[in-house]
């Protein structure tokens, strides 16, 4: 007798209704793979995007310490011009007029007296969050380096400083920037007479024309001031103030900027024939893109 061993769970592959054809697996798997390409391609963009916004703006900080030393190649000859090109992808160079002010006092030994103040701009590059951050509150100086003071002293000093930050919310939009902004340089020396002798220079920027023919900064060596007093000057004292102006976007303030602080005073040493103080403030017009 033959036995027969029926087994009632085996079905044959061919009639199981519930197996997916060989042409449909194909869709499927062809189908995961196309989506994975583009998944990776679109990956593969966002870094190749923020590699070239991050060598741009690595490139822009030298840029800007450029426009720091040409500023102060232009600020004390009348008009000297000088231009800088740069390029740029993803970010934009930007002046904004009336940011900060700057007041010289000095103090004869009764009372404090102001004898000149001037408004400066600035220059900015941005770039856009969406290229290239650098996180919210980050701040780096770059010119100079190991202090932010608004006064510098000896012949090599900055007349400008240039630091990169990012600052969220602003009205302005939301970018990482590299600033170049103009601060006080400071002289010492001593008169033949015997008095002491001390130099002031602040650059004072002003806005050009800005037709934005070509990626370039136009410095003019516009107009010099010079002021001087002399006699019984025990202190100079140099304060700087945040403006807040139509024509400057709210967020500009003395914290954005940063300063180490916002009034120094300097003793002047009495010589044997008293002392010789001079301020120079050289006036800069900056144009953006004037040069095709």
């Amino acid at each position: 007798m033959r036995l027969i061993h029926y087994h009632p769970n085996r079905k044959s592959w061919r009639n199981n209704n519930r197996a997916v054809s060989p042409a449909i697996s194909t869709v499927i798997m062809t189908s995961a793979l196309v989506v994975l390409v583009f998944v990776a391609m679109n990956y593969a963009n966002s870094s190749l995007t923020v590699s070239i916004a991050g060598d741009e703006f690595s490139a822009s900080k030298q840029f800007m310490q450029t426009v720091g030393m040409q500023i102060d190649n232009v600020a004390w000859t009348i008009g000297r011009t000088e231009t800088v090109d740069f390029t740029s992808k993803y970010g934009q160079i930007a002046f904004v007029p009336n940011v900060i002010n700057y007041t010289f006092e000095i103090y004869n030994g009764s009372s404090w007296q102001t004898i000149y103040n001037s408004t400066t701009g600035m220059i900015m590059y941005k770039i856009p969050v969406s290229s290239y951050t650098l996180g919210n509150n980050y701040f780096s100086r770059i010119v100079p380096s190991n202090n932010g003071s608004i006064l510098q002293w000896n012949a090599s000093a900055p007349v400008s400083q240039v630091f990169a930050t990012e600052k969220l919310p602003m009205n302005d939009g939301s970018f990482a920037r590299i600033i170049s902004v103009p601060t006080v340089r400071a002289l010492n020396s001593t008169l033949i007479t015997g008095g002491s002798y001390y130099k002031f220079y602040l650059p004072t920027l002003i806005g050009g024309s800005n037709p934005y023919l070509s990626q370039s900064v136009t410095l003019t060596g516009s107009s010099l001031t010079r002021v001087m007093t002399s006699g019984t000057v025990y202190q100079v004292r140099i304060n700087v103030t945040a403006l807040a102006t139509p024509s400057t976007p709210s967020g500009f303030n003395l914290e954005f900027f940063n300063f180490d602080h916002s009034s120094e005073t300097i003793n002047i040493t009495q010589g044997s024939s008293g002392s010789l103080i001079e301020f120079y403030s050289g006036t800069v017009s900056v144009s953006i893109g004037l040069v095709a």
